[in-house]
């Protein structure tokens, strides 16, 4: 895969100036961690020693680092757009850090920021607004460049092939967290640098959407829900898929179609312009119309690139409009408590011919021994 080169980063950071003028902002203050990865092609550790990039809407960029991280960051393929700054030990590092911001300045701040740091800005810049970047630039960095979405593309064929691979390993008589351990292991051998998350929720576990994986042996007769994911070359995968160990009731074929048709028909209502609420909408009124939509508990999708949780948000009362490049989750579910548990989940990208799925895994019921 093509490595993203200096220029991709000078067009970023060009971007997220534009941005930040079009929202009436005098700049971006970004510190470690996903925002900084994309901007600065630098991820150090997010601690006490404060990091901070600022873009300013009309100006160039600067990074604030501690100058036992100098060479690190001068090293990366964004150092020739970005003037580096230092400060040492011992130093007042919020002089040099306010010394970047207008004093009466109204600056979004990635989301990560740690409130040491904040409010050590805040109380020498009492004339500056900060407010969290998620909430005045949520699409900061939804949109997708065709890079990012091959990236996201092979993220989510390695998860497919992992989970390929957990369906030949015996599952009955095996605890989750056996299973879970299966998982990262297959995550890893297809190309995860990292693993997020290995939700395994058997039986009435499967009523909780977000079950860590335990001591509960896998018994005959269980659904179980895999839920998991990771990173894979800077970029996310998440996928969902429910078996069965042994044959199914007819309750639970009955549960898994209904969450299987709300999918689909979530999927087919993606376009360019419509509402991002529209996609939660669908999937609601199918599981509503069978009767479950009680046990439906959460939003239908989240957006993913650099992390597995980004906008854009696929919830009520998100009425901003779907754009080509946006990539996001579909994965409607039902929860019944103390008896089990269905989801379906796949990594969709927007298109102007519609969707174009990044998972395609099989979505049918798979029985496990």
């Amino acid at each position: 895969m093509k490595e993203i080169g200096a220029r991709h980063f000078e067009e970023r950071l060009a971007r997220g100036a534009e941005q930040a003028r079009e929202a009436g902002l005098d700049g971006l203050l970004i510190s470690p961690g996903p925002d900084l990865a994309y901007f600065a092609d630098y991820l150090p550790p997010s601690t006490e020693r404060i990091t901070l990039l600022v873009v300013p809407a009309r100006g160039e960029p600067a990074m604030l680092v501690p100058v036992l991280e100098h060479d690190s960051a001068a090293a990366t393929r964004a150092a020739g757009s970005i003037q580096l700054l230092d400060w040492s030990d011992g130093q007042d590092e919020y002089e040099p850090a306010a010394a970047l911001v207008k004093p009466d300045g109204r600056y979004a701040v990635s989301d990560n920021t740690w409130a040491l740091h904040l409010l050590a800005l805040q109380e020498r810049l009492p004339g500056t607004r900060f407010e969290p970047v998620t909430r005045v630039l949520p699409m900061l960095r939804a949109v997708k460049t065709p890079d990012e979405i091959d990236r996201l593309a092979a993220a989510g064929a390695a998860a497919d092939a992992a989970f390929e691979d957990v369906l030949r390993l015996p599952f009955a008589g095996r605890t989750e967290a056996a299973i879970a351990a299966e998982l990262d292991r297959l995550l890893r051998e297809h190309g995860h640098s990292q693993v997020d998350f290995t939700i395994v929720a058997s039986g009435p576990n499967g009523a909780n959407p977000h079950h860590d994986a335990g001591s509960r042996l896998i018994e005959e007769g269980d659904t179980v829900v895999l839920d998991f994911g990771g990173i894979m070359d800077g970029y996310g995968s998440d996928t969902t898929r429910t078996v069965h160990v042994g044959e199914p009731s007819d309750a639970e074929r009955e549960v898994f179609d209904v969450v299987q048709h709300a999918q689909q028909a979530a999927f087919e209502a993606v376009a360019v312009g419509v509402p991002c609420q529209e996609i939660d909408r669908v999937a609601r009124n199918v599981i509503a119309e069978a009767g479950y939509g009680e046990f439906f508990i959460h939003r239908v999708g989240h957006g993913i690139g650099m992390t597995t949780h980004e906008p854009p948000y696929l919830v009520a009362g998100e009425e901003r409009a779907i754009e080509a490049g946006m990539c996001f989750s579909i994965e409607p579910g039902i929860y019944l408590p103390g008896r089990f548990g269905v989801r379906i989940e796949d990594i969709v990208v927007a298109a102007e011919d519609g969707a174009h799925r990044l998972n395609n895994s099989s979505r049918e019921l798979h029985l496990v021994q």
